[in-house]
């Protein structure tokens, strides 16, 4: 493959092996395309000035045979909910912080311990909060398939600039699905790991479901950059210990004799359209061509909306009175809105919510017992125009934005979605996969076997 910005991580890094491509080259053909592009797109939040003198210094390194890491040299992006030294870290909110921050934060200080080059910070919904692609501060973003329509969020320029080829990796995170739903909607990959696999500080307002994880265009290089960012970091105090593996092995290994369900219920009766289900109804049967064992089942989870609607809803309401009365004004009216919602909850109403997580967490634990994977519907609809704007957000939670996904930051297992081909209109299809408690090397190689069965395309944007 002859342009820098089609290729994978893993390609990339055998290039530079063999002195085909220098890093720098490579960054210089991301920025083109970043500057061709992205005023379209609007993916970025702010770019890296220092990201050319990185480059640089990767390039010295893979002359001299001496690569620092396992990623030296491969362009990378970093949602901007995560710190990065000398960057601001706004947040997608005009309330936010201005100053650079003083500190990498653990994602960040790994990529960089591993030779990456970081592009810029992409955008993000304010704080996280929801799933259209907009902010108040960095405006809307857009879907690199169809300008007309929402990247998805709340990692919403992580989804378009992996599938845009603004890079090879990605950062996100996923509360609710803000790392799967743009994956989805944008034609990538995109893994929410097992909870505390990938370490985060500071903690954000959903520090109890939230979790970092990578945004890809293969799940080889999902795989990959696992193997950086999910290392241990004392300042996260949910973060597990070192797994010491590599993500990719085993990756190839086929899903032969396995058990997957097919799920139709997260808990609740989850509102999906006809293009989801062909997508999932495809998937199955592939999944049993390739040597599965395929059937529908019910894990009998508790109505995961029913809690999840508060967890979300009391960590967004703290968030909001988090700032001065005067200037909350100047806040996503969506987000008000969801904290006049929540006003007057006790906190045993909060303990209520999350007995019933556990609840739901256990069943969860029970049921995959007899299943390897799930299989269900990433989204349950195509993405909304990137104009629409947000309406009544505490319905379009469960309406049109995370009724699939949300079950697995409850239960805090590992999920993730891949491509699944394209809609009558030209959008892509996905599906979603989910495993057991830390279990993420499941879902990978479930996930590579969809990938290698049925490759995917990016989108020709010239």
């Amino acid at each position: 493959m002859s342009d820098p910005t089609q290729m994978t991580a893993e390609e990339l890094l055998a290039a530079y092996a063999r002195n085909a491509l220098s890093p720098v080259e490579v960054l210089q053909a991301v920025t083109e395309r970043v500057a061709r592009l992205n005023p379209s797109i609007n993916a970025f939040a702010v770019l890296n000035p220092h990201s050319l003198a990185q480059a640089g210094e990767s390039a010295a390194r893979w002359r001299a045979g001496r690569p620092i890491g396992p990623l030296d040299g491969v362009p990378v992006t970093i949602k901007d909910l995560v710190d990065v030294a000398g960057l601001p870290t706004r947040r997608g909110s005009r309330l936010s912080e201005t100053a650079a921050a003083a500190e990498d934060a653990p994602i960040t200080m790994a990529l960089r311990s591993a030779g990456a080059v970081i592009v810029g910070k992409t955008t993000t919904t304010e704080f996280g909060w929801k799933t259209p692609g907009d902010c108040p501060l960095h405006g809307i973003t857009r879907n690199p398939w169809n300008f007309h329509h929402t990247p998805g969020g709340s990692s919403a320029g992580a989804g378009a600039a992996a599938a845009a080829g603004f890079g090879a990796l990605h950062v996100g995170t996923d509360a609710g699905g803000s790392i799967r739903l743009p994956a989805a909607w944008c034609g990538v990959v995109g893994l929410k790991p097992t909870f505390g696999r990938v370490p985060q500080w500071p903690l954000g307002a959903f520090a109890a479901v939230a979790v970092a994880g990578p945004m890809t265009r293969t799940v080889r290089d999902c795989a990959l950059m696992l193997n950086v960012i999910g290392r241990h970091d004392l300042r996260d105090p949910y973060a597990l210990p070192d797994d010491n593996r590599d993500w990719r092995d085993g990756i190839e290994q086929g899903i032969a004799g396995l058990k997957v369900a097919v799920m139709r219920r997260p808990g609740f009766d989850a509102p999906v359209d006809w293009e989801s289900i062909a997508a999932v109804e495809q998937a199955a049967q592939l999944l049993q061509d390739l040597g599965a064992e395929v059937e529908e089942a019910d894990p009998g989870l508790p109505d995961t909306r029913a809690i999840f609607s508060r967890v979300w809803g009391i960590a967004l309401t703290r968030l909001v009175h988090s700032f001065p009365e005067t200037r909350r004004h100047m806040l996503d009216p969506g987000l008000l809105e969801v904290a006049a919602a929540n006003q007057g909850l006790s906190a045993e109403d909060f303990m209520e919510f999350e007995a019933s997580r556990i609840q739901a967490a256990h069943r969860m634990a029970r049921f995959m017992q007899r299943y390897d994977l799930i299989l269900s519907p990433t989204v349950p609809n195509p993405p909304p125009l990137a104009e629409a704007g947000t309406h009544n957000p505490v319905e379009a939670l469960w309406s049109s934005w995370a009724p699939w996904t949300a079950f697995a930051n409850l239960t805090r297992q590992p999920a993730i979605t891949v491509p699944m081909g394209f809609s009558p209109n030209g959008l892509p299809r996905s599906i979603q996969l989910a495993g057991a408690l830390y279990r993420d090397d499941m879902v990978l190689r479930a996930a590579r076997a969809i990938e290698v069965a049925q490759p995917f395309p990016m989108p020709d944007l010239g």
